[in-house]
């Protein structure tokens, strides 16, 4: 039998360790990660606030692909407020993306996912796959210890990109023209 300081100290003990694994969790979300990938400077903006997406159309082009398609899946898993996985099914962890023109920053965006659920979650063997509903494709993506390595490499980056106190240069891409920060970014 515990006396009641003993269960007072394994409770506060309980409380710190959650508090400190809840500390350990990566600052990022997906969506700075796939913005990483896109432009670095969109991430910054991104990062300090400036969220310039709700107006966009192709944004919400995407959002309504998203909740027309597999309609019949549990959506929308919202892990730690740093994770949102669309569906999971027999161990294939989902992404659904409008098109694939930023298919590496949609890779990027899953196989983070799969670290942050390997390293945080302690949830391995899963796989992921993005699913591309309008162009009837789907894409199978696998988390290697090399791109185990390059996840790290751009956690590393992204760090230093946040910390800064000026957004980083980048070049004009063919993306800026669709983008929703072309007006902050270019005038």
């Amino acid at each position: 039998m515990t006396t009641s300081g003993e269960t007072s100290s394994t409770a506060s003990e309980m409380l710190e360790a959650a508090q400190a694994s809840q500390a350990d969790l990566p600052t990022f979300t997906g969506t700075e990660v796939g913005y990483y990938f896109i432009c670095k400077k969109k991430l910054w903006w991104f990062a300090h606030g400036v969220q310039m997406e709700q107006g966009n159309d192709r944004v919400k082009m995407g959002k309504l692909v998203h909740e027309e398609s597999y309609q019949r899946r549990k959506k929308e898993l919202n892990i730690d407020d740093r994770i949102v996985i669309d569906w999971r099914e027999d161990g294939v962890i989902h992404e659904v993306k409008l098109t694939d023109k930023m298919e590496e920053a949609h890779e990027m965006q899953l196989l983070y996912y799969l670290y942050y659920l390997k390293h945080w979650k302690g949830v391995e063997d899963l796989r992921g796959q993005i699913d591309y509903p309008k162009l009837r494709e789907t894409k199978s993506v696998e988390l290697t210890p090399e791109r185990e390595a390059q996840i790290e490499q751009a956690l590393g980056e992204m760090q230093r990109i946040v910390e800064s106190n000026r957004a980083p240069e980048v070049a004009w891409m063919r993306i800026c023209v669709s983008c929703s920060y072309v007006e902050l970014c270019w005038g």
